[in-house]
């Protein structure tokens, strides 16, 4: 199938390069755009009906793609490579860096090539952009709302199935950081682990026994549990569902000892009360869950 039909091609090297200096696994992100792409068009050899039939083959254009609020924007090369996936003629140009304030009529880059391309690109291409940039836009909130105090934002392992890689880069794009990226890289005991095995001390001690290299999170409710926990040997807790006083109270009898995480009862407006209790990270599920998108168009330029 030619190029004029938007028959998905290979990623080019320097998008990969660009994936691989803010640490994105390019092969992952190539199955990102690879199935976005086939799910818009029908598979890998399908057709965008409207534009084959009704712009010529021959056409070329140039579009600017948008910002249409305020925000923090994150994804720029994952739309490039959807640009560059549909039709390897068509030119990106980047006009700002993920991470940065932009504003309403913000020109985010340019794209140009074949008319038909521009077009069949252009919705994933945005979809995947919005959401990255409505990620990093409700995460940069967060993190300005903790300025001051030594919380740090995180995210959880509540994101879209499918574009967890996408979205955890969404959130440090925006000043946050990622906690675990899924359940084979730390091990996180929870109540129902805690209720599984006995005890918090036998849980931590099955897991260590197990795994003796991984990094082990513990769930706590109560400064009781805290100092089981660390009796057992843990070095993170996972402060579940307290307020700020029982935090200080938690923060006070941990004294350093291990690094401490508030989840639960955060809203935007209470952060800097919780960041001003000592712990050293607030989870923040929202950030994924619940982000809307950022809103981004693509405007071709005129032919007159």
């Amino acid at each position: 199938m030619t190029p004029d039909t938007a028959t998905i091609r290979t990623m080019p090297s320097t998008i990969t390069d660009a994936f691989e200096a803010v640490g994105l696994d390019p092969a992952g992100v190539d199955r990102i755009v690879s199935m976005a792409l086939e799910e818009d068009l029908g598979g890998a050899d399908g057709v965008d009906v409207t534009s084959v039939a009704t712009i010529p083959a021959d056409q070329m254009d140039a579009a600017d793609v948008v910002a249409r609020a305020d925000g923090v924007v994150a994804g720029l090369a994952v739309a490039a490579a959807v640009f560059s996936r549909v039709d390897s003629r068509i030119q990106v140009d980047i006009r700002v860096g993920d991470g940065s304030r932009v504003k309403r009529d913000d020109i985010l880059m340019t794209v140009s090539g074949p008319t038909r391309s521009l077009l069949t690109a252009e919705r994933t291409a945005i979809n995947l952009l919005s959401r990255m940039s409505g990620v990093a836009t409700h995460t940069r909130r967060w993190a300005d709302a903790l300025s001051g105090t030594r919380a740090t934002v995180l995210d959880t392992r509540k994101t879209t199935p499918g574009l967890r890689m996408l979205e955890k880069y969404a959130v440090r794009a925006g000043g946050g950081t990622n906690k675990r990226m899924g359940l084979y890289d730390v091990a996180m005991i929870k109540d129902n682990h805690k209720l599984a095995a006995g005890s918090i001390a036998e849980a931590y001690r099955r897991v260590r026994e197990t795994f003796p290299d991984v990094t082990i999170q513990v769930e706590v409710e109560t400064v009781a549990e805290a100092l089981e926990a660390l009796d057992a040997g843990a070095d993170f807790l996972l402060c579940d569902n307290m307020t700020p006083d029982e935090l200080r109270e938690v923060v006070a009898a941990v004294a350093g000892r291990a690094e401490l995480e508030a989840t639960g009862r955060l809203t935007l407006e209470r952060a800097q009360v919780y960041g001003e209790t000592g712990v050293d990270y607030l989870s923040v599920g929202g950030l994924t869950h619940s982000s809307p998108i950022l809103d981004i168009a693509m405007d071709l330029h005129s032919r007159d």
